[in-house]
């Protein structure tokens, strides 16, 4: 499964992470994006009922669901018991890149220096989270891949839609959108028609992309 899932995640490219304070508004701004053509979406733990909602959204066949903000073992089973096929953290953490091993699904841990990420890739990462945004954007990713060209990269803040194909241009394997799909005052105004539209908007541009 693990193996069958990254060739989905690499084929999709591009994620919607959810992370909000309400588990009604988290459904209903993954429902917009979903709407808008995305297949590939991730519920933060932090979010109040992430487990209920992995596991509503894995009923969907068409849809590639998995855990973000994975930082224990405990985590780990949960979510897959939940019907994560995949799991992200925010930092390196080899007991939970062991566990997504044993759990035979992808895992994505967070990493912010070269050093962060070759030791992720060395623990057995199947990708490669950018996480927080780095400072020089697609500069930073060029620079990292010149060294090392065997990361597979996947940033997940400050791509947006007018930059995420630089992103793919410099090598990342993908990308995932979380303030930038999910903006907040859209969020506060509850107006999913503009979540949907701007998901619509990414899903076309990075379709369009023959890289």
């Amino acid at each position: 499964m693990r193996v069958e899932t990254l060739q989905e995640m690499q084929r999709h490219r591009v994620s919607a992470i959810i992370r909000t304070h309400e588990q009604q508004q988290a459904a209903d701004a993954m429902t917009a994006a979903v709407e808008g053509g995305f297949r590939l979406v991730e519920f933060t733990l932090t979010t109040p009922g992430a487990l209920e909602l992995i596991t509503k959204f894995a009923r969907q066949a068409n849809l590639v669901v998995g855990a973000g903000t994975v930082l224990t073992k405990e985590q780990a089973r949960a979510a897959v018991t939940a019907g994560a096929r995949f799991l992200v953290s925010p930092v390196v953490d080899a007991a939970v890149i062991d566990q997504a091993h044993e759990l035979d699904v992808p895992v994505v841990p967070g990493a912010a220096t070269p050093t962060e990420m070759e030791t992720a890739h060395r623990l057995g990462a199947d990708l490669i989270k950018v996480f927080p945004a780095p400072a020089g954007g697609v500069g930073f990713i060029e620079a990292i891949r010149g060294p090392l060209p065997h990361l597979k990269l996947f940033p997940t803040a400050g791509v947006t839609a007018d930059n995420v194909l630089d992103y793919f241009r410099a090598g990342c394997v993908g990308a995932g959108f979380v303030r930038s799909l999910f903006v907040p005052q859209d969020m506060d105004k509850r107006d999913y028609a503009a979540i949907r539209e701007r998901a619509e908007r990414i899903v076309t541009t990075v379709a369009g992309w023959n890289g």
